[in-house]
């Protein structure tokens, strides 16, 4: 299967996307210190390895896919999500701040649930769309040196959890 190491990556992605919300569940039912060490974890995995990998989506594997739709914008709602994730993500740390400097009060209890669970569901359904319409388009549709090229350049570009 040409799109194999997609898969594969997103396969690797899963878990860290599932303990976005398992820690969402958590928030007010742990403690502040196993709060903290969960947030910073998240945080890193967003900014050190899901970021990059949507930069690299959409330096590498966009643009092709576009094409091969034959339009131009046919990505722009998946661009869009990654733009969504790293406000999401810029939002999870300036709450971790908060957290840190002010303690846990009710209203960042509330504010740092509704993060977790936005980037847990914006994420899930990003890769299903990807999974489910992009991949079997490009399996149908790129030939095989072309798709080995694009996902050697994806490789390259995307950092592995």
């Amino acid at each position: 299967m040409l799109t194999q190491q997609l898969h594969d990556e997103h396969a690797h992605l899963l878990p860290h996307i599932e303990t976005l919300r398992t820690v969402a569940d958590t928030v007010g039912q742990t403690t502040p210190e196993a709060l903290g060490i969960a947030l910073a974890d998240l945080q890193a995995f967003l900014t050190d390895h899901l970021i990059p990998h949507a930069e690299a989506e959409d330096r590498v594997l966009y643009p092709v896919i576009a094409r091969v739709m034959g339009a131009a914008e046919a990505t722009a709602t998946m661009s869009r999500d990654h733009v969504e994730v790293g406000r999401l993500t810029r939002e999870l740390g300036t709450l971790r701040e908060a957290v840190d400097r002010e303690g846990l009060t009710d209203d960042r209890q509330a504010a740092l649930r509704r993060v977790l669970y936005g980037l847990y569901t914006l994420v899930k359904v990003h890769f299903a769309k990807e999974e489910e319409i992009y991949l079997p388009l490009l399996e149908k549709h790129l030939p095989v040196p072309e798709a080995e090229q694009v996902f050697a350049e994806l490789a390259h570009s995307s950092p592995h959890p």
